[in-house]
């Protein structure tokens, strides 16, 4: 962010009366960069955070609104997520780019701000720079529904993508189940063995580059699609029975990852119902092409999460979580890296 508008967003001249006198100045709103929240947000730590925050949207406890998009063009938007949990204290807005063909730049997909108010005065607290939440809180969704809905005796991986989310998602997958292999696939050859080899070095895991999907996921137990795809790359054919599908990259009508008859063919969760049922294309092509209706979806995996509704219920059932990304995930992940920051607990990132 260019320093004469990190300025601008920070700093506040005092208010003047009618009077002509100077008011009270406002507090100036601390700037968290995308460094401090990589410093500060560990995957651990996140995971339990979206725990809290999927609970909170299952419980309807959490307030939020489905986001207003304004499409710039055929895939590229702007997007405003606003929300707000009394119970954690937090209220915010989420304000964001989705560019889905940055994927294939090696740029980020999503970029943008974060705003944390203060619940009790309305004063803005805290600017957080979003890239580096988004990318860590997406992947703890996946891994807090990965724990409530794959069998307990999952150990196979596979991520299918190979981007910024593909790193986070390997990296979450094995804070919640003991991995003993990972398969990896994308469109491009040159970035699977680019992953295939990070991974190798990172987890010390059997890693194996697939040049097709289905061979990627056939003896999977956990898939993790996490691609810019606008048409299915994963069919019900791919996957074996008792495997859990985190379906992360597909966020709009129009895009999926997933066909219809996975769709189909598997037990559907979602992070937020209202949102899911206007922005899944997963969800949405698999109605408009007949294979299911609404009430497919079972429900939210907060409620299961809550203890409220049943998620796997047999060994050899497919299960689903079709994650958009919600506004409360965000707060509540900007609101612990303000905290560490604001106690002095936080560890600042070396120059």
């Amino acid at each position: 962010m260019p320093e004469e508008l990190l300025t601008a967003l920070t700093t506040r001249s005092p208010s003047v009366g009618r009077n002509g006198s100077s008011a009270e100045s406002v507090a100036t709103p601390q700037f968290v960069t995308g460094e401090q929240v990589a410093a500060l947000l560990d995957m651990g730590t996140c995971i339990g955070l979206m725990r809290t925050a999927l609970i909170a949207l299952g419980t309807g406890q959490a307030r939020q609104m489905v986001r207003p998009v304004l499409r710039l063009d055929e895939r590229n938007v702007l997007g405003m997520m606003p929300a707000y949990d009394p119970e954690a204290g937090v209220a915010g807005v989420k304000v964001l780019s989705v560019f889905p063909e940055n994927y294939q730049r090696g740029r980020p997909s999503h970029q943008g701000l974060i705003l944390l108010f203060d619940a009790r005065t309305g004063a803005v607290k805290a600017i957080v720079d979003a890239e580096e939440v988004t990318a860590v809180r997406t992947a703890a969704a996946s891994a807090a529904a990965t724990d409530a809905l794959a069998r307990t005796d999952a150990t196979r991986l596979a991520i299918l993508g190979t981007g910024v989310q593909a790193r986070q998602h390997l990296k979450a997958m094995a804070r919640v189940r003991e991995l003993s292999a990972l398969t990896v696939w994308d469109r491009r050859s040159e970035r699977v063995e680019a992953f295939a080899q990070y991974a190798r070095e990172q987890t010390g895991l059997p890693v194996t580059a697939c040049a097709r999907v289905a061979d990627a996921t056939a003896a999977a137990d956990i898939i993790c699609t996490v691609t810019a795809a606008t048409e299915p790359i994963l069919f019900a054919s791919d996957v074996k029975p008792g495997a859990h599908v985190n379906a992360v990259g597909s966020c709009t009508p129009k895009a999926r990852e997933l066909a219809s008859d996975l769709v189909a063919a598997g037990r559907v969760f979602v992070d937020w119902l209202p949102a899911a049922l206007e922005e899944a294309g997963d969800l949405l092509l698999a109605i408009a092409d007949g294979a299911v209706t609404e009430r497919h979806v079972l429900g939210e995996v907060g409620s299961v999460l809550a203890g409220d509704l049943p998620g796997r219920t047999g060994p050899t059932e497919i299960t689903v979580f079709e994650s958009l990304g919600q506004a409360v995930q965000d707060l509540l992940a900007a609101d612990h890296v303000f905290a560490a920051l604001q106690s002095g607990s936080g560890r600042e990132p070396s120059a």
